[in-house]
């Protein structure tokens, strides 16, 4: 517990940061970086924390790469400028995006049918990209129901999040997902890119919304969509901003 969560923050050892909107216990434990691990790596190695934190960093780094080229591949798509976007390729992150890395382990349950890893949910992000070794996440497919995600071995899995969605007024969904237990030990890895706090998200961006269009959505920041809707509504939060 050298490494646990503080109460209201983001970073370190704890259960799943959606838990509190949900009554069943969810069947996970996490650690979550910001940044650097260096302060919580010395609490658990004081003698050997380096070659931790300089793996978790250049991970970090490759994964704020192919999130930026992702980025860029949606947003030509759309027809949005990346011009626009001061926070995009700003190797410092002095824009302050949120960039989070999310380490999942899901013990052994000995009765599988009665809880899950995480209940469904989708991503607060514009992307999500996922690591994982052992299969168990799920995703939900209208009129099919849920869908096991096969494993490739030695791929990477990219989730679009809500601000994607936002963005292209609903022409790219983000998926609801969930991860259920097995009586084995799973890990998984998620990266999490979400633009800067002030950031207003909107489908008007996209220069491929003709005249006399409506959007499906109105402009939020990402403020207010994550901390405010998303935080209270979960997956209703979209509906508060339809139009």
């Amino acid at each position: 517990m050298k490494a646990v969560r503080s109460p209201g923050r983001i970073t370190g050892y704890g259960i799943a940061h959606i838990q509190s909107l949900f009554s069943t216990t969810m069947w996970h434990e996490g650690f979550t970086i910001v940044g650097s691990a260096i302060d919580h790596a010395r609490l658990l190695w004081p003698n050997d924390y380096q070659g931790f934190c300089d793996t978790i960093d250049d991970y970090q780094k490759q994964m704020k790469t192919l999130a930026e080229q992702l980025m860029r591949i949606l947003f030509k798509a759309l027809s949005i400028s990346v011009e626009e976007l001061n926070w995009l390729d700003d190797p410092t992150n002095s824009s302050g995006c949120s960039l989070s890395l999310q380490l999942n382990s899901y013990p052994p349950c000995p009765e599988p049918s009665r809880t899950l890893g995480l209940a469904p949910h989708t991503d607060t992000s514009i992307v999500t990209i996922l690591q994982a070794k052992t299969s168990g996440l799920q995703v939900f497919k209208d009129g099919v129901g849920w869908i096991l995600v096969e494993l490739e071995p030695d791929a990477l899995f990219v989730n679009l999040g809500d601000f994607s969605r936002i963005l292209s007024n609903g022409q790219f969904i983000s998926v609801l997902h969930r991860v259920v237990v097995k009586p084995i030990q799973r890990y998984s890895m998620a990266y999490f890119f979400r633009p800067p706090t002030d950031f207003v998200a909107s489908p008007l961006l996209s220069k491929d919304l003709g005249p006399g269009e409506v959007p499906r959505y109105r402009s939020v920041t990402v403020k207010e969509y994550y901390l405010d809707l998303k935080g209270k509504h979960l997956e209703n939060a979209l509906s508060f901003i339809e139009n």
